[in-house]
C-alpha cells in the first residue's frame, strides 16, 4: 500500500513539476492553455452533479432534497452578490436547516 501512495506521489509531483518547472524547455501553446482551461469546471462538476441530484440512487428534483434546495440557493446567491463568502455561508445555512 506504502508502495503505490508513492508511486502516485512521484507522478504527480512529474507531471505537474513538467508544467511549473521554469528550467525545462517545455511550453504549451495557447491552444492547449485554452484547453486545459476547461478541466478544472469538468472535474467540479463531476463531482457535484451526483451529489445535488442522486439521492439513494435515484434522480431527486424534488424540493424536499436540500442538496438541491441549498444548490439552487448558492447560484441564486453567487448571481446576486459575486461574493464568495455569502455563497458559501448562505447555501450552507440552508442546507443545514433542511437536512
Amino acid at each position: 500500500m506504502i508502495t503505490t501512495i508513492l508511486a502516485m506521489a512521484c507522478v504527480t509531483f512529474g507531471t505537474r513539476y513538467l508544467f511549473l518547472a521554469k528550467q525545462l524547455p517545455f511550453t504549451i501553446g495557447p491552444k492547449l492553455q485554452r484547453f486545459l482551461s476547461f478541466s478544472a469546471p469538468c472535474v467540479l462538476t463531476a463531482i457535484w452533479v451526483p451529489i445535488v441530484f442522486i439521492q439513494d440512487k435515484q434522480l431527486a428534483l424534488t424540493a424536499t432534497n436540500p442538496y438541491l434546495v441549498a444548490a439552487t440557493v448558492a447560484v441564486l446567491l453567487a448571481f446576486k452578490f459575486k461574493n464568495l463568502y455569502v455563497t458559501t455561508l448562505g447555501s450552507l445555512v440552508i442546507f443545514y436547516m433542511l437536512y
